[in-house]
């Protein structure tokens, strides 16, 4: 039934949306109050530029850990591997809006996907939202796991 089943006939269609400028606290007040584990992104258009998720907000606020480093002949260098991570981590706390922090390529699905379809990009990607979007990237729907669980529940 996943294979048949639309994603427009699961997805959430009253979606709560963040704007890029807005601040990380807002945009955490807005998570907590509606009880949400993520939120799109959009622009004054209604196109999807990212994707707000509660683990963004966690990297936040989270202690970055200064990598490892040899120091070698007076020479002082990083262990690779780590100055990526460690760069992210810094930007993300710094950061004072959404734009900063938000997950700039979610996995996003068209309506008329299968559920089967989301169902495998979340898993594929590790996501627990997928934005809906129409042909002109506007979001239309969200789907959340807690979405696929309640249809498997309905129709089993």
């Amino acid at each position: 039934m996943a294979g048949t089943t639309l994603v427009r006939d699961v997805m959430s269609t009253d979606v709560a949306t963040l704007r890029p400028d807005q601040t990380v606290a807002e945009a955490a007040d807005e998570l907590a109050a509606r009880r949400f584990g993520a939120m799109p992104v959009v622009d004054e258009r209604g196109r999807l530029v990212g994707i707000l998720r509660d683990e963004d907000l966690i990297v936040s606020e989270a202690r970055v850990h200064v990598p490892t480093f040899l120091s070698f002949f007076g020479a002082t260098i990083p262990l690779p591997g780590e100055m990526k991570h460690v760069e992210e981590d810094l930007h993300k706390v710094a950061g004072a809006t959404v734009a900063d922090v938000m997950h700039r390529e979610p996995v996003t699905v068209g309506p008329d996907a299968t559920l089967e379809d989301v169902a495998t990009a979340m898993h594929d990607a590790e996501a627990s939202h997928v934005p809906v979007v129409d042909d002109d990237g506007r979001v239309v729907g969200i789907v959340a796991r807690g979405d696929i669980v309640r249809f498997i529940a309905r129709t089993t």
